[in-house]
């Protein structure tokens, strides 16, 4: 399916070269082409590394958001599901505009857009992070803390050797899908400026006046970095042996 797909892309674009549609801006067989081709590629750095640090910060914070949610304490319940319940009902691209034009005003400080969609990105997705957590770790058989208790293991030891290895063991497949998912919300980081893939794209349509062809690159950009992390995901899985 995947060869047949790639087939037709390169069909279209090599009978577009000939006819009337404007594939010679993305030509790699031309000076203007491959300059085109160099400046759409180059916002690949800022997608990578906004991604990338966005989902650092938000598995941090959703796994510290996570465990009250474990607690038996109903005030520590709350606070988990007043945080997921808030944050997964605003829109990520509100939050991202919400957090470049109103957090300076908010909090007095002054932010960048990279920051900015990294910090946007990051709450956002902690929600659903503490929520993955969460299901995680209450899928870990209850065994295992009185085995931890036996032990002498405390709370915070019984979490770090015991629960969490094998929580994060089984959650690691869903931890990859908000890999993946993060990389395609990383385009709308673009509506406050950010350099990264679809940004350089709007900026190329607007002086190249060829939406289709640039947009049809920019498909394929995000399809070939979504299958490399994909494959990067799944050969991890086999590596800790998640599917076991």
């Amino acid at each position: 399916m995947q060869k047949l797909f790639i087939a037709i892309i390169f069909t279209i674009l090599l009978s577009g070269c000939s006819g009337n549609w404007g594939w010679y801006v993305v030509n790699p067989t031309t000076d203007g082409g491959i300059t085109n081709l160099i400046f759409l590629l180059s916002g690949l750095y800022y997608t990578i590394l906004t991604s990338v640090v966005a989902i650092v910060i938000s598995i941090v914070v959703g796994l510290i958001i996570a465990l009250p949610a474990l607690s038996k304490n109903r005030f520590l319940r709350g606070i988990n599901r007043f945080y997921v319940e808030i944050v997964r009902a605003v829109p990520i691209l509100v939050l991202i505009l919400w957090v470049y034009y109103g957090l300076p005003q908010v909090a007095g400080i002054t932010i960048d857009v990279f920051w900015a969609g990294v910090i946007a990105l990051a709450l956002s997705d902690s929600a659903f992070e503490a929520e993955i957590f969460r299901a995680g770790i209450q899928s870990v058989d209850k065994g295992q803390y009185e085995a931890s208790h036996t032990i002498s293991l405390n709370y915070i030891d019984t979490m770090r050797f015991v629960i969490l290895p094998q929580a994060i063991r089984r959650v690691l497949p869903a931890l990859g899908n908000q890999l993946v998912y993060m990389l395609k919300m990383s385009s709308l980081v673009s509506v406050i400026g950010m350099q990264e893939l679809t940004r350089k794209a709007n900026e190329l349509v607007v002086t190249e006046y060829r939406p289709l062809e640039v947009y049809t690159i920019l498909v394929l950009e995000y399809l070939v970095l979504i299958l490399i992390v994909s494959a990067g995901v799944r050969w991890l899985e086999n590596r800790l042996g998640t599917d076991k």
